[in-house]
């Protein structure tokens, strides 16, 4: 399986890209975009909303399933990837590049500490 190095991951299979002046950037796992199959939908939140940690902000749609994201820290929505209206299958494709979904301003920077390594996501997917 290939996982970003330098990320963070949450449980719930979302990862966190640290960009600079406390944005972040946002995606699904490719374990998660394994899991789900082809996806063929995706529902992005509207730029300037609002999210709390563990608070759903979008839907994936694949051809066997749909699954709510939340989000991994609470922030706000400065930008959202565009490309996946019209592409949902660049989260197959390229999960940690051209598949990322949001980028949230952070109103909690220390929620990033509690987020997963690498590794420790990758062991979190053994259990």
């Amino acid at each position: 399986m290939s996982v970003a190095a330098n990320y963070k991951f949450a449980t719930s299979h979302e990862w966190i890209s640290i960009e600079e002046d406390g944005v972040v950037t946002m995606g699904i796992s490719d374990h998660a975009q394994e899991a789900l199959g082809d996806l063929v939908f995706v529902e992005l939140p509207e730029v300037g909303a609002s999210f709390s940690k563990g608070e759903e902000f979008g839907v994936v749609e694949s051809v066997k399933a749909a699954s709510d994201i939340f989000a991994p820290v609470s922030g706000e929505v400065v930008e959202v990837n565009a490309k996946l209206e019209d592409a949902p299958e660049l989260l197959n494709n390229e999960p940690y590049t051209d598949g990322w979904i949001v980028k949230l301003r952070l109103t909690d920077p220390s929620e990033l500490e509690e987020l997963l390594s690498e590794a420790d996501y990758l062991a979190s997917l053994e259990d």
